[in-house]
C-alpha cells in the first residue's frame, strides 16, 4: 500500500512540474540573443567587404571603358578642368561618354576621376573610398598621395592605367 501511495504522489508531482522555469527560459533567451548579435556583426562585415569588392570591380570596369574610349578617340575623356579630381558625371559627362553609370553601392555618389589633359593626356586616375581597410590598399595597384588632383590617401583607393 505504501508503494502505491508513493507512486501516486510521484505522478502528481510529475504533472505539476511539466513546464520550464522562468530562469530556464531567461537563460535560453539570453543565449539566443548573444548568438543573434554575433551573426549580425559577422553579416555587417561581410556586407562591407562585398560593397568594397563591388567598388573595385566598378573601377576596373570604368578603366576598361576608358581604354575602349581611348582606342576609339585617341584620348581619354576630358575633365572639366585639367588635373582636378571631379565626379564622373562632372568630368565631361564621363558617365554619358562611357555609356554606363558608375556609382558607389552604398551612397549612390559618383566615383571620382582625374586626368591631365594638357601635360600627359595618356594618364588618368579613378578614385573610390572604401569602407574597410582591405589588403588591396597595401597593394601596388593602389596609388597613394596626390595623383592628378585626386587625394589618394587611405581609405581612398586610386586606380591608374
Amino acid at each position: 500500500m505504501y508503494f502505491i501511495s508513493l507512486i501516486n504522489s510521484m505522478r502528481a508531482k510529475a504533472r505539476i512540474n511539466k513546464g520550464f522555469t522562468l530562469i530556464e527560459l531567461l537563460v535560453v533567451i539570453a543565449i539566443i540573443g548573444i548568438l543573434a548579435g554575433i551573426v549580425l556583426v559577422s553579416l555587417n562585415n561581410a556586407r562591407e567587404s562585398a560593397r568594397d569588392t563591388k567598388r573595385i570591380s566598378d573601377m576596373r570596369s570604368a578603366a576598361l571603358a576608358l581604354e575602349l574610349y581611348y582606342a576609339e578617340n585617341a584620348e581619354y575623356v576630358a575633365a572639366a578642368a585639367s588635373t582636378t579630381c571631379e565626379n564622373f558625371s562632372a568630368a565631361g559627362g564621363l558617365n554619358t561618354e562611357l555609356g554606363e553609370t558608375f556609382d558607389d553601392p552604398s551612397t549612390g555618389a559618383n566615383y571620382m576621376y582625374g586626368v591631365d589633359d594638357s601635360t600627359d593626356p595618356q594618364d588618368y586616375v579613378i578614385l573610390a573610398t572604401l569602407e574597410g581597410t582591405p589588403d588591396i590598399l597595401d597593394s601596388a595597384n593602389d596609388a597613394d598621395g596626390t595623383v592628378l588632383g585626386c587625394t589618394c590617401d587611405d581609405p581612398d583607393y586610386c586606380l591608374q592605367p
